[in-house]
C-alpha cells in the first residue's frame, strides 16, 4: 500500500504503544499527521514485550528496534510512563485507542488468593513462581506461559549446536537423514507443571498448524502435563481443586497461573465518545480473542493509510 501524505493534517493521539499503536504511529506521521504516542510503560512493545520472552521469539527484539528507529525517523512523539487520561486527550482532533487488553479472570472462588497470578504477572512482572504450578488455560497464551516456566536455565535462546541435539538433528551429515542417532534429547522441566482446560477438546487444538505440534511435542517432552474437561471448583491454601473426569481433586501446587483468555482495555473509549470526540480502536482494544501481532499490524496501518 503506498503511503501518500494527507490532505488534511491532524493532531492524533495514540494510546498503547504496542503492536497496533506502533503501526499507526509511524505509518500516520509519514502521512504528515502530528502524532503523539502515549504508552503507561517505560518501554515500547505492548505484547511483543511478553512474546519476546517465549523460547522460540526472540525475533520481536528486532521487531521492537526497527519501531524504535521509525519512531525517532518519522517524528512521532513518543510519551513514555504516562497514563493519558480522557480530559488531555479531548485536545487532540483524533483518538486512535490501541491500549491492548487485560486479562480474564475466570469466575473461581479463591480466585483472589495469593498464590493466584496472572499471565502478565509472570511474564512482564516477573513475579516469582514455585516449583509446582497450574496453568488455568490451554490456548495460546496458556502454552506461551508454559514454555517459559518449563524452560531449563536463564536464556530462553538457543545456538546451533543446542537446537540440533534438542530436536535430535545431526549437523555433521554423517547420518541417514540427516538424523542423530540418539533421537530427541528435549530436557525436563525445572518445574512440575500441569495445563488445564474446561474444553474435553485436545489441549492447544487451536494453535497454528503449522508450529502447534512442535509446542506440544516440546512440552510433553520436558514433563508437562495436559489435561482437558476439568470443572474448577476452589483455590485456597491446600491448592487448586478441581474435578476430573467426575472425580474431585486436590493439585497442591504453588502456584495458580491463570491463562483463561483476554478482554479488550476500553476505559477510555466511552469518556471521550460523550464528549463528542473521534475515536478509533485497533488491536487488541479492538478484538481481543486470539491477540495476532499480523493482524493488529495490518489494522493499525490500514488506518493510518485511511485517516
Amino acid at each position: 500500500m503506498p503511503i501518500l501524505p494527507a490532505v488534511q493534517k491532524k493532531n492524533l493521539a495514540v494510546v498503547g504503544a504496542g503492536p497496533a499503536g506502533l503501526a499507526f504511529a509511524i505509518n500516520a506521521a509519514a502521512r504528515g499527521h502530528q502524532v503523539t504516542l502515549f504508552d503507561a510503560h517505560s518501554e515500547i512493545g505492548g505484547q511483543f514485550n511478553i512474546a519476546k520472552q517465549i523460547p522460540g521469539k526472540e525475533e520481536f527484539y528486532e521487531t521492537l528496534r526497527y519501531y524504535r528507529r521509525m519512531i525517532e525517523v518519522t517524528g512521532v512523539t513518543l510519551k513514555l510512563n504516562h497514563t493519558v487520561t480522557a480530559d488531555q486527550l479531548k485536545a487532540f482532533d483524533e483518538t486512535i485507542l490501541a491500549s491492548g487488553i487485560v486479562p480474564r479472570i475466570p469466575p473461581i472462588d479463591g480466585i483472589d488468593h495469593p498464590k493466584v497470578l496472572s499471565y502478565l504477572d509472570v511474564l512482564r512482572d516477573k513475579a516469582p513462581v514455585g516449583n509446582n504450578v497450574a496453568i488455568v488455560g490451554c490456548g495460546g497464551i496458556g502454552f506461551d506461559t508454559a514454555m517459559f516456566l518449563s524452560q531449563p536455565g536463564e536464556s530462553t535462546s538457543q545456538n546451533i549446536a543446542e537446537f540440533c541435539n534438542e530436536w535430535g538433528i545431526d549437523s555433521s551429515l554423517q547420518q541417514a537423514g540427516g538424523l542423530s542417532p540418539q533421537g530427541m534429547q528435549i530436557p525436563r522441566s525445572p518445574r512440575q507443571i500441569v495445563m488445564l482446560q474446561r474444553k474435553a477438546s485436545k489441549p492447544g487444538q487451536g494453535l497454528g498448524k503449522t508450529t502447534g505440534w512442535i509446542h506440544r511435542t516440546t512440552l510433553l517432552s520436558r514433563g508437562v502435563k495436559m489435561i482437558p474437561g476439568v470443572s474448577y471448583q476452589k483455590i485456597d491454601d491446600d491448592g487448586l481443586h478441581v474435578v476430573i473426569n467426575g472425580e474431585p481433586q486436590i493439585l497442591a501446587v504453588d502456584h495458580v497461573v491463570i491463562c483463561a483468555g483476554q478482554e479488550p482495555n476500553r476505559t477510555l473509549a466511552q469518556p471521550l465518545i460523550d464528549s463528542g470526540k473521534t475515536v478509533h480502536l485497533i488491536g487488541g482494544c479492538d478484538v481481543a480473542m486470539e491477540l495476532d501481532a499480523r493482524r493488529a499490524i495490518a489494522q493499525g496501518t490500514r488506518l493510518a493509510l485511511e485517516i
